[in-house]
């Protein structure tokens, strides 16, 4: 077998409660990031079958918050933290059934949202514990509060509304932005894929960190790469090589160990045949990728080298 191997692929954003993932691994998808859902045991699969698993836990919201009246939300999805002083508790009780991440909901087109003193010590429990905080921002102004209270990670990037450029900037400095732009039409695009494609484009060239993700489970989307959503991140401004270390990141900022391992030992995502020289080939090229298991890999005749820091080689360029 013939063709390039490269750390395993990550979707940063799935429900694996919504979907049969039996066919991510056949799709090139080896790690998942499970951000919200009901309590799980984490998930390491050397054998190639299916994805390495982190996840979130539950859902963190105010009483009666997103997504706790929402039809799709299966049972025990959801932690409502009603005080300040509930929030180290609860956190504390997502870690304890193995979440690197911990996933809060600001949606106030389906409800209340947690007060500011409840967020803001939800994240200082988080940080405190050495995690980050993923936020689901939804409606006005929740964007710039998630950011104002320390967190870490938006879920989605922002759709609903257009972010002023300099609070984008600041974002960039310290935030990371998980894509799902298909969710938004899922391949006809809507007016919300047009505000999230135009602030990810402001994002990335003030140098936010993207990971690439798809919100899996919602609506649909392919059990695998997403030719549309690597496309809409193409069209945003990110180079081939932004786009594969988008995939392929092992850490969330300065937390290391939110995200599922690559390296040795574990399995890789292999891409048959070498890679287009024609830059409207690449995508499709990326989407012929499959998860092999980390023995199979040394079998391959080509390894990628994808640097984490901003700079390219003849790799990622």
């Amino acid at each position: 077998m013939s063709g390039t191997v490269f750390p395993g692929f990550l979707d940063a954003h799935v429900h694996l409660a919504l979907i049969d993932p039996a066919g991510l691994a056949s799709n090139g998808i080896a790690r998942v990031l499970d951000l919200g859902g009901p309590h799980r045991a984490p998930e390491t699969d050397t054998d190639g079958s299916g994805p390495q698993t982190a996840f979130a836990g539950q859902f963190l919201t105010t009483p009666g918050g997103y997504p706790a009246r929402q039809g799709w939300t299966p049972a025990g999805s959801v932690c409502e933290v009603a005080r300040a002083t509930d929030a180290a508790a609860a956190v504390d009780r997502q870690l304890a059934a193995g979440a690197s991440v911990i996933k809060v909901t600001l949606n106030t087109a389906a409800g209340p949202v947690l007060p500011g003193d409840v967020l803001a010590a939800i994240v200082a429990r988080a940080h405190e514990r050495g995690v980050p905080v993923v936020a689901h921002a939804e409606g006005a102004g929740q964007a710039g509060d998630a950011y104002a209270a320390g967190v870490g990670v938006l879920a989605h990037t922002p759709f609903d509304e257009r972010l002023d450029d300099d609070l984008i900037a600041a974002m960039a400095g310290r935030m990371t932005w998980i894509s799902t732009l298909d969710i938004h039409g899922w391949g006809r695009p809507t007016d919300d894929f047009a505000r999230a494609s135009d602030n990810l484009r402001r994002f990335h060239a003030a140098g936010g960190q993207v990971l690439y993700g798809t919100d899996l489970g919602n609506g649909p989307l392919p059990v695998g790469l997403n030719r549309r959503e690597l496309d809409a991140l193409l069209a945003c401004g990110l180079s081939p090589g932004e786009l594969l270390r988008a995939l392929t990141r092992d850490s969330i900022g300065r937390f290391p160990g939110a995200l599922p391992r690559t390296g040795a030992g574990l399995p890789a995502t292999v891409i048959p045949g070498e890679r287009p020289g024609d830059p409207g080939d690449f995508t499709r090229w990326l989407c012929t990728a499959r998860v092999v298991p980390a023995a199979a890999a040394g079998e391959v005749g080509h390894h990628g080298s994808l640097p984490h820091q901003p700079f390219e080689t003849e790799e990622t360029r």
